[in-house]
């Protein structure tokens, strides 16, 4: 059965020692994270998912969730108690605000135990994911009502909340959805219509659900500027705010899926179901990016998860499992077979996962830093470079991230051998629970286009500007330590591999946009080598200032600067190659005729 231990001391290091938040401790929410409440949290967290909600995860994947004849959906054995659990013990509520119920503490801590969530469970993680989406849509677009009405609960854990997007005839282009939703006379709007794909959009840990759907009403244009979003509630609430009466919205079908089966993926129909409006009629869209801006996050960082939950048991697995000999001679003479660990292509395997997994877990936690900023910085100035850097690195931490986390998976794999194939050992459940995270919520391909097509332009490309010069003045700072200055060198070159690509893409993108197209998804694959270079600059000047200054862990630190020298030996080459394939341009990819991809 496959194991799962929280890396507390990895992020506790990179809290505190990588992204120093005591220094901001003038922002709301962060006076009260000290290092001893940030140390026990991370602490607690830990040890409550790995017990109470890893040892659900296969199971869970076999048992799966059940439509029942009356169109309710019961979730695997043991969800229900350990969903009552999670929300009894707060973890939830970490950074949601005060005056609604919950801890108001920064919310890089949330990514934190969201992270452990995932890696312990992801099907089980998704129940309360998607409700803090919901939760800040509405938090930002609700009406003063509508807010004291649904948030508390929907914090608390005792109401659920989802995202009604995709319909069977349309999935990204959301200008094609044909949900309507007609005004009636007492204000609400009656919805119909079908939605598909949409995550616990029935189950049985929640006494409601408070569904965020899609539509059009009447006389909207028929494009995505006639697009409005609308709160469904599942029951209708009584005079005292409690759940009554059932709204005409019900589950037609639960998804036979690949991966992530312990999570309730749902048809939706919508017959006429009582809704009210979010926000200003027709600008639905701007309300529902809200929510999928935070769960692209969210899917960036499931997407570390799996890796590292597949990592650890690769490093279990190879310390156990002896075969061969090293090609040096007998690693273990007096046994019949050495450690997996002693052949250089495991190493290989084992060296790229942990390269990658402590490098996206600085990402993730520098991103949820950056959200904070964007909220509660001193400044204006502070805060609009803080929400200018987060979108621009928002599609590489989900599509970036999750090829990674999916590759890393299956390396995982490939390292149990024939076991890795075999279901009761859980590693074919890592990579398939992966595999969605490059697909929903944007496929990958979208990601890269939005990074393209939309982040590097913004307000005249400020943002990658900034990004370009924050790398380059690490890379000076890192060269000045003997034990750092090869690596420095490696991401200088790197960074610079991505500004000839930005350049290139400037040049010639416009005026061909399918040069953008087909470049687009290198592009953030450089981006997303340069953005974990940075993170390795930084987690290796802060290893070699604890060790110069004593420190008692030492081998954890000098595992650190091995682990940085390897990724500016393995991953940054990778840069140059992927902008020169950027630069092939679109010429030939365009020219084959759709008659020739025929095969018979």
């Amino acid at each position: 059965m496959p194991v799962y231990k929280a890396p507390a001391r990895d992020t506790r290091f990179v809290i505190n020692e990588v992204l120093g938040l005591e220094k901001y401790g003038n922002l709301p929410g962060y006076a009260d994270a000290t290092p001893d409440m940030i140390d026990t949290i991370v602490e607690e967290a830990g040890k409550f998912i790995a017990e109470v909600v890893a040892p659900l995860n296969l199971s869970g994947d076999q048992e799966g969730c059940t439509r029942n004849a009356d169109g309710s959906v019961t979730t695997p054995k043991g969800f229900k108690d350990a969903y009552d659990a999670f929300c009894e013990s707060g973890w939830g509520t970490l950074s949601q605000p005060q005056e609604l119920g919950g801890q108001g503490l920064p919310h890089l801590l949330a990514l934190v135990v969201e992270e452990y969530l995932c890696s312990a469970n992801q099907s089980f993680a998704m129940y309360s994911g998607l409700t803090n989406g919901a939760v800040a849509s509405i938090r930002v677009k609700g009406s003063p009502e509508q807010q004291a009405t649904y948030l508390p609960k929907m914090i608390s854990g005792e109401w659920s909340g989802t995202m009604n997007l995709t319909e069977p005839h349309c999935g990204t282009d959301l200008g094609m959805i044909r949900t309507r939703a007609v005004p009636q006379a007492d204000g609400a709007y009656a919805i119909t219509g079908t939605k598909i794909f949409i995550s616990a959009g029935e189950q049985d840990l929640t006494s409601n659900i408070i569904h965020l759907v899609l539509a059009k009403t009447p006389d909207a244009p028929d494009s995505t500027k006639g697009i409005s979003l609308f709160i469904v509630p599942k029951f209708l609430l009584d005079a005292e705010g409690n759940p009554g009466e059932r709204n005409a919205v019900s589950c037609g079908a639960i998804e036979h899926k690949m991966g992530i089966r312990g999570s309730a993926t749902c048809v939706m129909n919508y017959d006429g179901a009582k809704g009210w409006l979010v926000g200003e009629e027709n600008k639905g869209l701007a309300a529902m990016f809200i929510m999928m801006n935070a769960a692209r996050i969210g899917v960036g960082i499931q997407g570390l998860s799996q890796a590292e939950a597949a990592y650890q048991n690769a490093v279990l697995y190879a310390q156990d499992r002896r075969q061969g000999r090293a090609l040096t001679g007998a690693a273990d003479p007096q046994e019949k077979a050495d450690q997996l660990f002693v052949h250089p292509d495991v190493r290989r395997m084992l060296m790229d996962a942990k390269a990658f997994t402590e490098g996206m877990r600085a990402l993730t936690m520098w991103g949820g830093l950056l959200v904070d900023l964007s909220h509660k910085a001193e400044s204006e100035a502070e805060r609009a470079e803080a929400d200018e850097m987060i979108s621009l690195l928002t599609p590489v931490i989900k599509g970036y991230g999750t090829d990674k986390g999916f590759e890393t998976a299956v390396n995982m794999q490939q390292v149990w051998g024939g076991h890795g194939y075999i279901e009761e050992n859980g590693m074919s459940q890592f990579v398939r629970d992966a595999r969605i995270t490059q697909i929903y919520e944007g496929a990958n391909g979208v990601q890269a286009m939005d990074l393209v097509g939309r982040k590097l332009g913004l307000n005249g490309g400020k943002a990658i500007q900034a990004f370009f010069a924050m790398v380059d003045a690490e890379c000076a700072k890192a060269k000045v330590e003997p034990q750092l200055a090869d690596m420095a060198g490696r991401v200088e070159k790197a960074n610079g591999e991505l500004k000839a690509a930005t350049m290139w893409l400037v040049q010639n993108g416009m005026t061909n946009p399918n040069n953008a197209g087909a470049g687009a998804h290198h592009y953030m694959h450089i981006m997303g080598i340069v953005s974990l270079g940075l993170m390795w600059l930084k987690m290796g000047q802060a290893a070699a200032a604890a060790l110069a200054s004593g420190a008692a862990d030492k081998a954890f630190y000098e595992s650190k600067l091995m682990t940085a020298r390897y990724f500016g030996e393995r991953y940054t080459p990778d840069a140059g190659a992927l902008r020169r394939k950027l630069e092939a341009g679109s010429e030939v990819l365009m020219a084959m005729p759709i008659e020739a991809f025929a095969t018979a």
